[in-house]
């Protein structure tokens, strides 16, 4: 009888396990989900993913950029800290902005200037606008994925190697074949006041299962994350001279549905944090962002931090102090047509984690 009771029972843990999808991984966090900051004001549409740009002399002008997905007024919506829409720098009119990054120092003739770097699918292209004032500088566009029958451009990250500075974009798209899924651009002044974008490489393994969307370097380190949405986090040398073999594979099974935005919060120039937004949890799994003594690519789970934003897609972080966010910034979607500004100390708070 007390056999067939402890029989009853291993089989209820390990069923309960196969349905939460825990697989050795601590529970969701359960605590009351970490209310952001700041809201911003909405969207035209439909708001997707944020990057946030450091102001180099004034940390108060800092800025965050957020994407509209609509297919015939969307944009690049620029938000003041404040979480106010700066109408002057706003770009729309575009056809269904789906990510952005930002990167400073890329060279520009003589001197360097900032990039925000997006994705404009409807139109297979990605934009490039010098910041801070968001002045359009490619051409109306660079072409991505010609030739090919799956293009639609989808998740952005910006690389810049460190030996010769030269700055990267890694897009993926809606759709794309099992191997070689990314493809990486390398960006470039062409003396005419104008970016080009130079194909260097196709890479990327794909489950299949879903699409991937979101992307994010590691540039202290030189790593790539992406989100194969239901399958797991891939991770890939950002630097195209290093080779094309897959790094690690982790989160396995252990999202709702969507693993989504990828973010990283440094405490220092190899540790800290890799934070992945359990979408239809309305949570963020987070991940160390330094290896274990044996294996330098096995990202070990930590936590799960629930927050207010709903359904959230793209997210990212700074763990540079600014007006009203000490200890750095979350920025993280909405479904309401918003993005959410957090603290990083509410964020460490909530899940044990330290802040820089």
């Amino acid at each position: 009888m007390k056999i067939h009771i402890l029989h009853s029972y291993v089989f209820f843990l390990i069923n309960t396990c196969i349905s939460s999808g825990c697989y050795g991984q601590k529970p969701v966090n359960a605590n009351s989900p970490v209310q952001p900051a700041v809201i911003t004001q909405k969207v035209y549409d439909d708001s997707d993913d944020p990057a946030i740009w450091i102001n180099p002399t004034d940390l108060s002008r800092s800025l965050v950029i957020g994407t509209d997905k609509h297919s015939v007024n969307g944009g690049l919506y620029v938000f003041l800290l404040n979480g106010k829409i700066d109408s002057s720098r706003t770009r729309i009119g575009m056809k269904r902005v789906n990510n952005v990054d930002v990167i400073n120092g890329f060279v520009w003739g003589d001197s360097t200037i900032d990039i925000a770097v997006a994705t404009e699918r409807d139109r297979n292209c990605i934009r490039v606008f010098k910041l801070p004032e968001m002045k359009p500088i490619d051409g109306n566009g660079i072409k991505v994925f010609v030739g090919e029958k799956e293009r639609s451009p989808m998740g952005i990250a910006l690389y810049k190697r460190s030996s010769d500075k030269a700055v990267f974009a890694i897009v993926s798209r809606k759709n794309g074949p099992r191997d070689g899924y990314l493809a990486q651009y390398k960006l470039q002044f062409d003396g005419r006041d104008r970016v080009v974008g130079i194909m260097e490489r196709h890479f990327g393994k794909f489950s299949g299962k879903k699409e991937i969307e979101s992307l994010a370097v590691d540039h202290d380190l030189g790593y790539l994350y992406y989100s194969d949405e239901q399958f797991g986090i891939r991770k890939y040398h950002a630097d195209p001279k290093k080779g094309d073999e897959e790094l690690a594979v982790f989160g396995k099974r252990v999202f709702k549905e969507d693993n989504e935005g990828i973010s990283i919060y440094t405490l220092d120039s190899s540790t800290g944090y890799i934070l992945v937004s359990d979408q239809s949890n309305n949570s963020f799994q987070v991940y160390s962002r330094i290896g274990t003594k044996y294996n330098k690519h096995e990202h070990k789970f930590i936590t799960s931090i629930a927050v207010a934003a709903n359904q959230s897609d793209g997210s990212e972080i700074t763990s540079v102090s600014l007006p009203g966010f000490e200890g750095g910034m979350l920025a993280a979607m909405s479904t309401e047509g918003t993005f959410h500004f957090y603290r990083w100390k509410d964020i460490a708070k909530a899940g044990g984690l330290e802040v820089k």
